[in-house]
């Protein structure tokens, strides 16, 4: 669930609501061909903090692989975008 923070309901504020706001989230999304989103997000003239990567991630005895990229949003939120390179045995 995203909650607005000015809207109606509960306030969850911990602290200020000081700018970046997304200091310290990292939201990660599937994309079909992120080879294609990572030149629309430089075409835009956008600098991801992490460069188009392969990295493998340990799950249980195996490891999962994305090819990645992360960019920082205005308000400080970190967007990982990733196609899934499936599954291989341990490195």
């Amino acid at each position: 669930m995203l909650e607005e923070a000015t809207g109606p309901g509960r306030r969850f504020r911990t602290a200020p609501l000081e700018p970046p706001f997304g200091r310290g989230i990292n939201l990660q999304t599937e994309a079909a061909n992120v080879h294609a989103l990572h030149r629309a997000v430089l075409a835009a003239g956008a600098a991801p903090l992490i460069p188009l990567e392969e990295r493998w991630y340990a799950r249980g005895g195996n490891e999962q692989g994305q090819r990645q990229f992360v960019v920082a949003d205005p308000d400080g939120y970190l967007l990982r975008f990733f196609t899934d390179l499936g599954r291989r045995g341990p490195g």
